[in-house]
């Protein structure tokens, strides 16, 4: 493999529409940091050639044959946590958005969204930061407006590791966040992974949804 390729961030498209998915692996390959790797275009395969070929990421749909995109999401971040997954759907429903987040998506988009943004948010999830289109936030921000009970007790999570969460739902990425509590990068990266053990999620967007359910973070703490 040349070492251009070999730097270049490894995508997996997961669609059953040929010409969606032939369109975007060209404009995949059009860009100097991203390559793809292949195209799935069934849930089930979706899981194999992610199994095989352990892309950076997966650009997963919701609506396909034989395993919904959310089960091959679940199966996908169980076998290969490194991995991120970016749904890119035509269905924006709180449901569905909420089940992917919580199978272990690293963002959710419609098929709508500019090309450049697209592009940006495959960058994104790979460096772990959380996506989400902003229409989809809404919605689903105003469902979560109320916590709900729960057997996990805020304690759980230090101050600063809330705070981490906070600035997290702000969209600041691990330097950005660095940078604001004057720490290391490496520090902040830790941090995730105690919050990660502490509330059972796999993704900093799970977390602040699920601080976001809990009340341990408000509508205020969102932009």
């Amino acid at each position: 493999m040349a070492e251009t390729e070999r730097n270049r961030i490894r995508v997996l498209i997961a669609d059953d529409h040929p010409p969606f998915s032939q369109g975007l692996s060209r404009l995949l390959d059009d860009q100097p940091d991203l390559i793809p790797v292949a195209v799935a275009t069934d849930g089930e395969e979706a899981v194999r050639l992610a199994k095989d070929l352990k892309p950076d990421v997966v650009v997963m749909d919701i609506a396909m044959p034989k395993l919904n995109g959310i089960e091959a999401t679940r199966q996908i971040k169980a076998e290969l946590p490194n991995t991120s997954v970016l749904v890119l759907s035509a269905y924006g429903y709180h449901p569905y958005v909420l089940s992917a987040l919580e199978a272990g998506a690293g963002g959710y988009l419609l098929k709508n969204v500019p090309l450049r943004e697209l592009m940006n948010a495959i960058r994104a999830v790979r460096l772990g930061e959380a996506v989400l289109d902003a229409a989809v936030a809404e919605k689903l921000l105003r469902n979560l407006s109320r916590p709900i009970a729960s057997s996990r007790d805020s304690s759980q999570l230090s101050p600063r590791e809330i705070e981490v969460l906070r600035f997290s739902a702000h969209g600041l990425s691990n330097a950005d966040i660095a940078k604001r509590l004057f720490v290391s990068e490496r520090t902040v990266q830790s941090y995730f992974t105690s919050i990660f053990n502490k509330l059972g999620v796999g993704s900093r967007l799970e977390a602040v949804l699920r601080a976001l359910k809990e009340g341990w973070l408000t509508m205020d703490d969102i932009p």
